[in-house]
């Protein structure tokens, strides 16, 4: 398949799970790509953090499928360094049509006892980074008059709010209304912006941790709002995900902007 070829792909957070399917899955459709992570924990998470070696096991696996791979570590906190590493994709593969805005966390507990450092790290990372990915990429894809594709990475949290994640179900609605301005500013230029919205993953981040079980566990009333409609599979893989992104990156959602897709068993439905 070759829905992609000629094209070049941009992700972040492609360590490992979502982001690394997701690199994967584009480059298997033709497309070169560019990848980064912060390969660190940038905060206290209940999940071990992705690591260089990570990062560099999918540089090794896009070489793998005989496509080109420029890669990088960043925190998508560092708005200059992801435009560094735009910079140094466009220059070494020569344009930028598709980008996925998926690197994030996961942090657990009750909005009025959560100290502040995280909630501010919630939102700097996962609101606030999609905007510094954006800012680095759109005025390359812009300048080289090709339109293209932007797919942010949201959650079931970006339409139906959590209990015990206040501040992530604030960054995941941001990120929706951030898609929705984009989409509207970026439409002459053919630029497709939409958001994904997964529920469980089988990722080191989608799984939850030992933080997560204790805000249920002390909180039951909270699981009222975990339900979902299809429970075959359980959960999501990462290649679940991946392909709605490879959908969105694509011509055959060239009519599609400003939507929220939800990947997500009809977790929003009930």
């Amino acid at each position: 398949m070759s829905r992609l070829a000629g094209k070049v792909a941009f992700v972040t957070g492609a360590a490992r799970g979502q982001g690394r399917a997701e690199a994967l899955a584009l480059a298997a459709e033709g497309a070169d790509v560019v990848v980064t992570d912060v390969c660190a924990a940038p905060t206290r998470t209940d999940y071990p953090a992705a690591t260089p070696e990570d990062l560099a096991e999918t540089v090794r696996q896009v070489e793998a499928l005989d496509r080109r791979v420029v890669s990088g570590i960043a925190d998508v906190r560092d708005a200059g360094a992801l435009e560094d590493l735009v910079a140094r994709g466009v220059a070494e593969l020569g344009r930028l049509d598709v980008v996925v805005a998926n690197a994030g966390i996961v942090t657990w507990g009750r909005l009025w006892e959560m100290d502040l450092d995280r909630w501010r790290d919630m939102i700097d990372i996962n609101l606030t980074g999609v905007f510094h990915t954006l800012r680095a990429s759109i005025p390359p894809m812009i300048a080289a008059g090709n339109g293209g594709s932007i797919i942010i990475t949201s959650s079931v949290a970006g339409i139906k709010s959590l209990p015990g994640q206040a501040h992530y179900s604030a960054a995941k609605h941001g990120v929706v209304g951030l898609a929705k301005s984009a989409a509207a500013e970026l439409a002459p230029y053919r630029i497709r912006v939409n958001t994904i919205h997964p529920w469980g993953v089988a990722t080191a981040m989608g799984e939850m941790g030992a933080d997560g079980a204790k805000v249920f566990a002390d909180n039951p009333s909270y699981a009222a709002s975990m339900g979902q409609l299809l429970f075959d599979p359980p959960i999501s893989q990462p290649s679940d995900i991946a392909a709605g992104v490879v959908y969105l990156a694509s011509d055959d959602a060239r009519v599609v902007t400003g939507t929220q897709l939800t990947l997500d068993h009809g977790a929003t439905k009930v």
